[in-house]
């Protein structure tokens, strides 16, 4: 029986009853929903979004609410359709996003009855329709470029949430797409906007609360939101996994759950590391670490709303049910070597400010950052000097007006081809030989910068591009495959 169905008033017969049920109707009462979100890959085709709906259906005892992302792809090419209109080429725009929708119709034709079908038909025209007014808007230049960049690459989101309800609906769940963009308010940083906490949370309860008191199973798209003005903004890529901390956060959710095509956080990338293992426990600490300095599983901003609630984060495997994954709670054991895992970011540029101007004197690096803030850049490692600073960045769409302002500070250095290398795991700092065993294993790759975590938790490098999986795959071997070798054969010495 699904507790759902004692939400609601009590009826004379319940008042009458044992007490017993007081406690049961408390116990229902007090239930907390599960977020289940669900990325690109795990809804690509029909095969994939069945096998989502099974996912849910086996869970819909756990009041589930379901984010989801827009195809794999889909978002990509909504975002060159933008591109091509600024170009003036709206032929161009259309063709680009035309396969996309063909897709969703086919999954349609495979997975929905004749009345479910025909209904969301009518919404891809829809969003078809939508395509070519806000190209056109982009040609013309009717708004900003960014505002309508965003409003074009929300169709996939909808569309994909509105499909996924659909099927669910078809195997008996009473699910209902509910527009994200009704109740998750940000600012205007369009392409990057931040949630508005305080009136996200009370519009969710609003608006979501009721549906799972009358025993709805939400369905939304990630990734998308609006401003308080109602103007359609995007929370970044990957910004699906976002919008479920956000919803669980502001729901007090039991458990978030990232689904994924992955059996979980690695130990390093498994595309450069064919030995890398599934993590089964991480604390939010290095998991927010991870998710920063490359780890693909999370996005970086995922974890901030559920350690604020001390809500678990949960990462499964879509394809595999059996997969053991990865849970992400406020605290997590040491291993017995101390490093969890190791990250790596490529695609790295060093800016190094050198003055000698900045001996005995303050207010140097605030002037240095207050140029970064201003071109709203964010830097990932920093080391400082007497007289220089060194810091790397990933993002270089301001690089040139970041420069030239820098040199108002002092003389700039860019160096390309960087890539950051992030060792992380509890304890880091305060477990002696770990750093010596790093930097020996990799004694003849050039180190650029290197950084101790604050937090204690991360010991970062820098290093050439070219370098980067062999630094990668040698830390693995000497964290995990040796040291598992060594305690294997302490083991059978006893």
């Amino acid at each position: 029986m699904r507790p759902l169905c004692f939400f609601g008033r009590r009826s004379a017969f319940s008042n009458a009853i044992s007490p017993a049920f007081d406690l049961f109707n408390t116990f229902v009462m007090n239930l907390k929903p599960q977020l289940m979100k669900f990325g690109g890959t795990s809804v690509e085709d029909a095969d994939a979004i069945n096998r989502v709906s099974q996912i849910v259906y086996s869970r819909r005892d756990s009041l589930p609410i379901v984010v989801v992302s827009a195809m794999s792809k889909v978002t990509d090419a909504l975002l060159f359709c933008a591109q091509r209109s600024a170009e003036g080429e709206l032929e161009a725009a259309r063709d680009v996003i035309e396969e996309h929708f063909l897709r969703h119709t086919t999954v349609a034709q495979d997975l929905l009855s004749t009345s479910e079908r025909a209904s969301f038909e009518s919404l891809v025209e829809d969003a078809r329709a939508n395509v070519a007014i806000i190209s056109r808007a982009i040609r013309e230049k009717r708004q900003p470029f960014a505002l309508l960049q965003d409003a074009l690459a929300s169709i996939g989101e909808t569309l994909s949430a509105s499909l996924l309800a659909a099927v669910l609906r078809e195997k008996g769940l009473p699910a209902r797409f509910v527009d994200a963009r009704q109740f998750i308010v940000t600012d205007d940083a369009w392409g990057r906007a931040a949630p508005l906490m305080k009136e996200t949370e009370q519009k969710t309860r609003a608006l979501i609360q009721p549906l799972l008191e009358a025993s709805e199973l939400p369905v939304m798209g990630g990734f998308i939101a609006s401003t308080e003005s109602g103007e359609t903004t995007t929370l970044g890529r990957g910004g699906s996994d976002f919008t479920a901390a956000i919803v669980g956060a502001s729901l007090h959710a039991q458990e978030i759950q990232i689904w994924t095509d992955v059996p979980g956080v690695m130990t390093a990338d498994p595309r450069i590391v064919r030995s890398a293992r599934t993590i089964p426990r991480l604390s939010y600490a290095e998991a927010s670490e991870l998710a920063y300095f490359g780890a693909k599983v999370l996005h970086p901003k995922t974890i901030l709303p559920a350690v604020e609630r001390s809500i678990p984060v949960r990462i499964c495997d879509s394809r595999n049910l059996e997969a053991q994954g990865t849970v992400v709670y406020f605290d997590a054991g040491r291993t017995p070597r101390t490093v969890k895992a190791i990250a790596h970011k490529m695609g790295v540029h060093i800016l190094s400010v050198t003055s000698a101007r900045m001996l005995g004197a303050y207010g140097f690096l605030r002037a240095i950052f207050d140029v970064f803030e201003r071109h709203k850049t964010i830097v990932d490692v920093v080391t400082t000097s007497e007289v220089s600073v060194s810091i790397s960045l990933e993002d270089t769409d301001a690089l040139d007006s970041i420069v030239r302002d820098l040199q108002e500070v002092g003389e700039v250095k860019v160096e390309r081809g960087r890539a950051i290398i992030c060792v992380v795991g509890e304890g880091l700092r305060n477990t002696s030989g770990i750093a010596g065993r790093l930097f020996n294993t990799i004694r003849d790759i050039n180190v650029l910068l290197i950084s101790q975590g604050a937090s204690s938790i991360n010991l970062t490098f820098v290093i050439e591009e070219e370098r980067a999986a062999e630094a990668v795959q040698r830390l693995h071997a000497a964290f995990f495959e040796q040291a598992a070798e060594e305690t294997l054969s302490h083991a059978g010495g006893h």
